[in-house]
């Protein structure tokens, strides 16, 4: 039950004031003795905090009774107009819901940690042949997950890794479901070929339970049963399965005489270090899974400025963690994570959480790589943080805009008018924003109209400019001439925005580094040496805006040819159309699979699944 707690009004006022007066004993009288979450609101209904308690009662009197608070939290303290409660039945449920909130709605004054992407993972599919893929997003409990790795690369090489060794499929079931010989992974000894029966289903079960004690870990116990299996093969006579696990056998030592770094004592563990160095406070974690490291990752953490260590840490742990698979093992430096926090991670992996806070040894060496990952990271930072403000810099004095911050550019995409596309990227704070990219499916009346398709893009922008769902730019950046810098004028006089302008389009001589700089009723362009951080500044960012407006153009013209490609095809109505569809499972398994699939389908003739395979592939070409 969520209870706003107000300060009562004072009788026999005559008008009472529009915001009253804090009343802080008022507040913490009606407060329970109860664990929950509590949120502080200032006059303008801004989140200023957001925490949970065992006692709301007495973590909520601390702010208002005690002295010797930090100039942080006296700051937020003074702001504070209103407190909000939630009741909860224990202190672990009131942190799984003051993490739901505090990524809700971050506030100011909670230390934040954004992490747009969601992490990949190896999957080894419950199908009865079982393929291995990479993975992102939700997980399904029919599958087996191995993970989450720091990036694609390192799941992509845990996959080409394991083809090596046990030769597992990683083909698309529509195309397995529809193989007549096997495909070019066959050949390379990259898979057994289960598509087209070269393997026995057992065989072939025995080949993923090795690949899935090998991610677990557990190397020297697949290389004993290859060797068990290996003797009993040759005891048999059954030369050719010997050789075949001698193979496996060898590969396998190869591989782990020269693997990554390897941990004779850990399955799967991170390593997290935390580091605040000029200012600037870093989290790095170190990957281990299946005892190797397999790459780190670092997170710059919103509202830390003077918060200690072991805050970042809680933090970035009731963060991080809540919400994906846990480790087996913790490696913390000098921090214990508090009860209520392993409490949630034990009930979140249904499983004992192991935390080593004071590590020796081999986690030791593992924690203080990791630390200096951290550091490299904020060394990195800092340096890219001064170029770009030098950049900005020498931009703001070029443009006469001293105030300049943030920037706003837009690119439309097309191939011969079809499948347009605006992309808008913004520039703010320093650095590009890639969370707040956006991208515009336009339909200008007659295609190729670039006006009309920037036209509709930045009212679309504008739009949302107006009702304040997004921040009003300091300036607008359109990649265009004179033209394309007029429609954006008159947007914005339609619409009463008064936002600066630039048009950066190509020269003459139409080459890199010699673009003309056009401004709001300038006759003549501003030209800008190639050298000159400020150009190099909004080369950037029009370059961003080009490569994102490509990106989502290809996109949706390969939606939009795939989709209408079956229906051009002489030959296919409706009726083949939906054999074809209902056979393959959809058009991606219409187009993986070949003519000699396609023949197979009901009413479909060779000749005719030659022109449909033909159709799809050239359709494919960029």
């Amino acid at each position: 039950m969520t209870t706003p707690l107000l300060p009562p009004e004072t009788a026999g006022e005559a008008a009472a004031p529009a915001t009253p007066p804090f009343d802080a004993k008022a507040v913490i009288a009606a407060l329970p003795q109860e664990p929950g979450v509590y949120r502080m609101l200032d006059a303008q209904e801004h989140t200023l905090y957001v925490g949970k308690a065992l006692s709301l009662k007495k973590r909520v009197s601390s702010y208002f009774q005690k002295s010797g608070l930090s100039p942080r939290i006296a700051i937020m303290v003074s702001q504070v107009v209103r407190v909000e409660t939630t009741v909860t039945r224990s202190e672990a449920e009131a942190l799984l819901l003051e993490n739901n909130l505090i990524k809700a709605l971050a506030p100011r004054y909670n230390i934040l940690f954004r992490d747009d992407k969601s992490y990949p993972y190896l999957c080894v599919s419950g199908d009865v042949f079982p393929q291995l893929r990479f993975h992102r997003g939700a997980l399904n409990k029919k599958h087996q997950y191995f993970g989450p790795f720091p990036n694609s690369g390192a799941v992509r090489e845990g996959v080409a890794m394991l083809q090596k060794i046990f030769q597992l499929r990683t083909c698309e079931n529509s195309v397995f479901a529809h193989r007549t010989r096997p495909c070019m992974l066959y050949q390379i000894e990259r898979c057994t070929a289960p598509c087209v029966g070269y393997v026995p289903e057992e065989i072939y079960a025995e080949d993923v339970r090795s690949a899935v004690l090998f991610l677990q870990g557990k190397a020297d116990d697949v290389r004993e049963q290859l060797h068990a299996q290996m003797e009993s093969a040759a005891a048999a006579l059954e030369f050719e399965r010997a050789a075949a696990l001698r193979d496996k056998w060898q590969r396998l030592q190869q591989l782990q005489s020269k693997q990554f770094v390897e941990s004779a004592t850990a399955r799967d563990a991170d390593v997290v270090a935390v580091v605040h160095d000029r200012e600037v406070t870093a989290v790095n974690v170190v990957m281990v899974r299946g005892g190797r490291h397999v790459g780190d990752r670092t997170f710059f953490p919103a509202h830390a400025g003077g918060c200690t260590l072991g805050e970042v840490t809680e933090a970035f742990l009731t963060q991080h963690y809540l919400e994906r698979p846990v480790p087996s093992l913790l490696v913390l430096d000098d921090f214990a994570p508090s009860e209520p926090l392993l409490e949630a991670l034990t009930m979140q992996a249904d499983r004992k959480i192991n935390v080593t806070s004071r590590p020796t040894g081999e986690r030791r060496v593992w924690l203080t790589m990791a630390a200096r990952n951290a550091k490299l990271a904020i060394a990195q930072q800092l340096a890219q943080k001064a170029t770009q403000q030098a950049r900005l810099t020498a931009l703001q004095e070029a443009l006469g805009l001293p105030d300049l911050q943030r920037i706003e550019c837009f690119d439309v995409s097309h191939t011969m008018g079809e499948a347009t596309v605006a992309s808008c990227v913004v520039f703010d704070k320093g650095a590009m924003q890639n969370n707040e990219y956006r991208r515009f499916n336009v339909t200008p009346a007659v295609g190729g109209d670039d006006y009309a398709a920037m036209q509709e893009a930045l009212r679309r922008r504008a739009a949302r400019i107006v009702t304040g769902e997004v921040p009003t730019p300091d300036l607008w950046m359109i990649d265009g001439g004179k033209g394309q810098l007029q429609v954006a004028v008159q947007v914005l006089e339609d619409d009463g925005l008064d936002i600066e302008l630039i048009g950066l389009a190509k020269g003459p001589e139409r080459k890199v580094g010699a673009e003309d700089l056009w401004r709001r009723g300038e006759e003549e362009p501003l030209h800008l040496l190639p050298e000159h951080a400020g150009f190099q500044l909004l080369h950037q960012i029009r370059d961003e805006a080009h490569r994102f407006a490509i990106q989502g153009h290809r996109a949706r013209r390969g939606k939009a040819r795939l989709a209408s490609s079956l229906q051009e095809i002489e030959g296919i109505g409706d009726k083949r159309r939906r054999a074809l569809l209902n056979h393959f499972g959809g058009l991606k398994g219409v187009r993986a699979a070949s003519a000699d699939d396609l023949a197979r389908v009901p009413g479909i003739s060779e000749a005719l699944a030659t022109r449909i395979y033909a159709a799809l592939h050239e359709g494919a070409v960029e």
